[in-house]
C-alpha cells in the first residue's frame, strides 16, 4: 500500500472516529434531554390530576372519561392515587394499569419521596403528595410519542450527516495527502536521475527548516560523502593502473631481454639485480598507494589513541637513520620542555602519523645537499606545532602550487627516486587528524613544512 493511500485511510479513520463520537454525543444528549423533559411533564400532570381529585373540582368519572377519550388520539398520561398503605383512591384506567403498582413500589416512593423509572417503552414517575396533613402516593405513566418521533428524525439526520461527512472527509484527506507528498515525489524523481555517471547531482532543498528539507540536506550530505569515496576509488584504480604499468613493463622487458640469448653469469646477475630493483620500486609504489587509500578513510574508521609527538618523532628518526645511515636528523624544542605532557600529546593514529612524518623528513633529506632535516617542536594555545626544515634547493612557485598534487614531480626531482605520492599522503593524513600543513620555500635557501595538530 502506498503512503498516500495509507495516510488517506488513517486520517479519514481518525477524523471519522472523532466525528462519530461527536454525533453519538449529540444523540445521547438529545435522548437525555428528552427523557428529563418528559419526566418533568409527567410530574406536572400527576400533581395537576391529584389536585383536581382531592379538591373535587372534577369528579373521578369525568376525569376517567376524559382520559379514555383523549387516549384514542394522543399519548395521554395515566395517573393513579394511593394511600401510603397501598389503598387505591383513584385510577385513570385500572383495566390498562401500565405501572402495575405493588406494595414494595409504594414503600419505595414513601421512603424516597420521588422515583423515576421505565416500564418497557413507557416512562413512569411516583411521588409523595401531601393534602391537608395527610400523605398520598401518586403515580403517572405515558409514552413520549412526540419526543421519540423527534429523536428518530434526529437519528436519521445524524446518519445522513455522517455518511456525507465521511465522504467529504475521505476526499479532503486524499487531496491533503497528495499535496503533502508532492514534494516527496519531486525528491524521488530527482533521486532517480542520480547515477554513477551523474553522482554530482543533488536533491532540491526548498525549506531547510521543515522535515523534507532536513531529509534532502541529509541525503545531499550522504551523496557528497559517496561522491568523495567514489572518486577516491576511481582515482585509486586509475592511479594503480597507470603507475604500475611502467615498472611492470620495465620488469617484463628486462626479463625478455635476458631470455633472448645465452648470457654470462655476470650478465644474468646484473639482469636479476635490475629486476629486483624494479620489483622493490613496484612494492614501494604499492605501499604508497595502499597508504593513500587508508588516508582517505573517515575519522570514525581509524583507531585513535593518545600519542606523544616527541616520542613518535624519535622513533621515526631512529627508523629512518637505520635505513639511511647517511641522513642527519635533529629534533629541537623551541620552548623549554613542557611541564604538561598534554601540550605535546595528540589523539591520532600512530601508523598514519608515522608515515606522514617519515615522508616529510625524507623529503628534507633528499633535497638538501647535506641530507639533513631539522625538526622543531613548539606549542601554542590548542595547537602543537612541528616544523620540518632543510637548507636544500628549495621550490619554485610552480612546484609549491602543485606540491600536494598526486604523482606530481618537481623540476629538480628527475634524478631523485620517488613517485609523487609522499606529499599528497602527508597532507591527507594531517587533514584526517584535524590539522593543517603549510610550506615555506625559497629556491637556493631551503624548505620548511609547518604542521599544526590539536593537542588534547
Amino acid at each position: 500500500m502506498k503512503i498516500k493511500t495509507r495516510l488517506t485511510l488513517q486520517n479519514t479513520g481518525v477524523t471519522a472516529t472523532v466525528f462519530l463520537v461527536c454525533l453519538l454525543s449529540i444523540y445521547w444528549v438529545s435522548e437525555r434531554t428528552r427523557s428529563k423533559t418528559f419526566f418533568h411533564d409527567l410530574k406536572k400532570e400527576a400533581i395537576t390530576k391529584a389536585h383536581l381529585f382531592f379538591q373535587k373540582q372534577v369528579d373521578a368519572k369525568t376525569m376517567q372519561s376524559i382520559y379514555l377519550n383523549n387516549k384514542k388520539f394522543i399519548n395521554e398520561v395515566e395517573v393513579a392515587v394511593y394511600t401510603t398503605s397501598f389503598q387505591m383512591l383513584y385510577h385513570d384506567a385500572i383495566q390498562n394499569d401500565i405501572i402495575k403498582e405493588n406494595q414494595s413500589m409504594i414503600d419505595a416512593i414513601v421512603q424516597q419521596k420521588e422515583i423515576e423509572f421505565y416500564v418497557d417503552k413507557y416512562q413512569g414517575i411516583g411521588l409523595l403528595y401531601s393534602y391537608q396533613g395527610n400523605n398520598y402516593v401518586v403515580t403517572a405513566a405515558a409514552y413520549d410519542g412526540y419526543g421519540y418521533a423527534n429523536l428518530h428524525k434526529l437519528q436519521k439526520t445524524l446518519i445522513i450527516l455522517f455518511a456525507v461527512g465521511l465522504s467529504l472527509l475521505f476526499l479532503a484527506c486524499y487531496f491533503l495527502a497528495q499535496a503533502s507528498l508532492r514534494p516527496i515525489r519531486s525528491i524521488v524523481k530527482e533521486a532517480e536521475n542520480i547515477t554513477a555517471l551523474h553522482i554530482e547531482r543533488r536533491l532540491p532543498v526548498k525549506n531547510q527548516k521543515d522535515e523534507l528539507g532536513e531529509l534532502s540536506t541529509t541525503f545531499n550530505s550522504l551523496l557528497e560523502r559517496l561522491e568523495i569515496s567514489f572518486n577516491s576509488q576511481k582515482m585509486f584504480v586509475s592511479n594503480v593502473s597507470h603507475e604500475l604499468r611502467t615498472p611492470l613493463a620495465a620488469l617484463i622487458a628486462e626479463l625478455d631481454l635476458s631470455l633472448q640469448k645465452e648470457r654470462t653469469q655476470e650478465q644474468y646477475k646484473t639482469a636479476i639485480q635490475n629486476v629486483l630493483q624494479d620489483a622493490k620500486r613496484m612494492t614501494k609504489l604499492i605501499d604508497g598507494l595502499l597508504n593513500l587509500a587508508k588516508a582517505d578513510y573517515q575519522k570514525e574508521q581509524i583507531k585513535l589513541q593518545e600519542i606523544r609527538l616527541d616520542e613518535l618523532l624519535l622513533d621515526v628518526r631512529e627508523f629512518i637513520l637505520h635505513v639511511h645511515p647517511d641522513y642527519h636528523i635533529e629534533i629541537l624544542f623551541e620552548q623549554e620542555e613542557a611541564e604538561d605532557d598534554r601540550l605535546i600529546t595528540v589523539m591520532g593514529n600512530i601508523y598514519l602519523l608515522n608515515i606522514a612524518f617519515s615522508n616529510l623528513i625524507e623529503n628534507n633529506c633528499k633535497y638538501s645537499t647535506d641530507k639533513s632535516s631539522f625538526i622543531q617542536i613548539s606549542y601554542w594555545e590548542k595547537w602543537t606545532i612541528i616544523r620540518f626544515s632543510d637548507n636544500g634547493v628549495g621550490m619554485s612557485d610552480i612546484d609549491k602550487q602543485h606540491l600536494f598534487t598526486l604523482f606530481y614531480r618537481g623540476e629538480h626531482e628527475k634524478d631523485i627516486e620517488g613517485h609523487g605520492i609522499g606529499m599528497t599522503l602527508a597532507q591527507k593524513i594531517i587533514h584526517l587528524h584535524a590539522g593543517h600543513i603549510t610550506v615555506h620555500s625559497e629556491q637556493g635557501v631551503g624548505t620548511t613544512f609547518i604542521i599544526e595538530l590539536p593537542h588534547i
